[in-house]
């Protein structure tokens, strides 16, 4: 008779091991969810309470948010520019995309000049579509 071992026999898989994966969405999701907030906005800003919410249907991809500190810094998708760097960048975004819309978040207590300096370059340049943000008002 012919004997059998195990070690001469083939252990197929039947089933896959998915924890390691589970593991992985898990960290990447947590990853995530800690990130989101600080893509969103770069400071603390306080915004004048005025107007409503927006209610308009505005794809992301045609917006491009500038947010102004009360030290005049610009701050446009995350990184710090001068004024200079913020035009030529809506410049270059307006001609790629001519339904740009620019949203301009500037702290109640920045100096006017900052804010007059954008808005200016944007009239000049064609660039007709800009909503300043504000938070919502308070209503009794």
């Amino acid at each position: 008779m012919r004997r059998f071992s195990q070690r001469n026999s083939l252990v197929t898989l039947n089933e896959i091991n998915i924890t390691p994966l589970l593991d992985l969405a898990f960290v990447l999701l947590i990853i995530f969810v800690i990130t989101r907030p600080l893509l969103e906005g770069h400071f603390d800003l306080q915004l004048p309470k005025m107007g409503t919410p927006d209610t308009q249907n505005i794809s992301p991809s045609d917006v491009r948010r500038v947010e102004v500190t009360p030290r005049g810094y610009y701050w446009c998708q995350g990184r710090q520019l001068s004024l200079a760097q913020v035009q030529g960048d809506l410049l270059l975004a307006h001609r790629r995309n001519p339904r740009l819309v620019v949203y301009l978040a500037a702290d109640k207590r920045t100096p006017w000049d900052f804010v007059a300096a954008l808005c200016d370059f944007c009239s000049r340049n064609g660039i007709t579509r800009l909503s300043f943000k504000t938070a919502p008002a308070l209503h009794p």
